[in-house]
C-alpha cells in the first residue's frame, strides 16, 4: 500500500475563483449561525479550538469523538455549494461538517474522519475559504509526514483509502491572522438499529 498521501488526494485548486470564494467567505463569517464553541461531555466542559456547525439530511447521525453533534438543516448558501461539489464530483454527500478558523490560534489536532458512519470507503470532500493553512497528512504506520497548502477556494478530495491510512490536521500557527472556513462534505451510512 502506498506510503504518499497524494495518491489518496485529488486537489482543485481554483474550484471557486477568487471572486466568488471571497462572496461565501464573507456570507458564512457574517451570517452562518455559529455556536459557542464550548462543550459538555460526561459532565466535564472544553473548548474547540475553532467554531463548527454540522448540517445534515433529516434522519442523518453523526457522533464525532463520542460527542454527538446536534444537527441543523441545510441552510440555502450550504445547499447552493453542496450541489457544486457534487456535480463536480458525481457523487451525493448527505452532510457537511462547517469549521471557523478565526485565526491562528484555531486549530484541528491530529485525526482521521473514520467513524463507522462514514463506511470503509469514505469519500470527503473538503472546501477552504479565506487564509491559507497548511495541511498536515502523516502515514499511520510509518509517521512519515507531508503538507500541502489549503489555498482560498480550493476543494480537496480525500479518496477511499486516506482515512483508512493517514491522519491529517491543520496545526495552531500564532502568526496567523487570517480567518478560514472549511466545509467538509460527507455521506453518512443508515446505521442499523
Amino acid at each position: 500500500m502506498s506510503e504518499n498521501p497524494h495518491d489518496f488526494l485529488h486537489v482543485i485548486n481554483d474550484f471557486y475563483p477568487a471572486t466568488q470564494a471571497s462572496r461565501l467567505f464573507q456570507t458564512l463569517s457574517e451570517h452562518h449561525p455559529w455556536p459557542e464553541n464550548r462543550y459538555q461531555v460526561a459532565g466535564r466542559f472544553f473548548t474547540l479550538p475553532r467554531q463548527q456547525t454540522w448540517h445534515a439530511d433529516p434522519g442523518i447521525v453523526y457522533s464525532y469523538n463520542n460527542n454527538l453533534l446536534v444537527t441543523r438543516e441545510w441552510t440555502s448558501l450550504l445547499s447552493e455549494i453542496r450541489k457544486k461539489v457534487e456535480a463536480e464530483l458525481n457523487y451525493v454527500f448527505n452532510a457537511v461538517l462547517v469549521n471557523n478558523y478565526r485565526n491562528g490560534h484555531d486549530y484541528v489536532g491530529w485525526h482521521a474522519d473514520d467513524e463507522i458512519e462514514l463506511g470503509e470507503q469514505a469519500l470527503i470532500a473538503s472546501l477552504s475559504l479565506g487564509g491559507t493553512r497548511p495541511f498536515l497528512m502523516r502515514h499511520k504506520q510509518s509517521h512519515q509526514q507531508q503538507r500541502i497548502e489549503l489555498f482560498h477556494g480550493s476543494l480537496i478530495v480525500m479518496l477511499p483509502g486516506f482515512q483508512q491510512h493517514f491522519l491529517h490536521a491543520v496545526p495552531k500557527d500564532p502568526d496567523i491572522d487570517t480567518g478560514r472556513i472549511n466545509l467538509t462534505f460527507r455521506k453518512v451510512m443508515a446505521q442499523p438499529k
